[in-house]
């Protein structure tokens, strides 16, 4: 599952941004927060299986994470770092990101990759609102099947 992090107003990130200091940047909202929550209930009520959960470095991101998937411990991964300020990463991240897809081809339930819409589009053509999921299916050979949509 590609899960774009859930509503944090605003757009791209704030001048002074830093990574690893949350107050430089663009958040969660409250509403935010409890979309995140809402999501994991709503796996966990589907009998959703996850086994891993990645994240971007973006505290949004990880806050999502944590908060979708409190049972399972969340591993940052600079893969899915957002590329929206500086898109000279973009063909790297992306390609590091169909790796994580294909390499979980085999193995039992669900990976969870907590990313950006820059991201995802990216990767996918999706252009996914706040909170949404693209599901995708690893292919034997190489890239991935689009399954469907989960929207908040």
């Amino acid at each position: 599952m590609l899960l774009r992090h859930a509503n944090a107003p605003g757009f791209g990130d704030p001048a002074g941004f830093r990574l690893g200091a949350c107050e430089t940047q663009r958040n969660l909202s409250e509403a935010g927060r409890a979309q995140a929550a809402a999501l994991g209930i709503r796996l966990r009520r589907e009998f959703v299986v996850v086994n891993a959960v990645r994240s971007s470095r973006w505290c949004r991101a990880r806050d999502t994470a944590a908060l979708a998937f409190p049972d399972v411990t969340v591993e940052a991964d600079p893969a899915l770092d957002s590329f929206f300020a500086d898109r000279k990463t973009e063909s790297d991240q992306s390609a590091a990101l169909r790796d994580r897809i294909r390499d979980w081809l085999g193995r039992p339930g669900t990976l969870v990759l907590v990313t950006h819409q820059v991201n995802i589009t990216a990767l996918t053509g999706l252009v996914p609102a706040e909170g949404e999921i693209a599901v995708l299916r690893p292919k034997a050979d190489s890239g991935f099947e689009v399954l469907g949509r989960i929207r908040p």
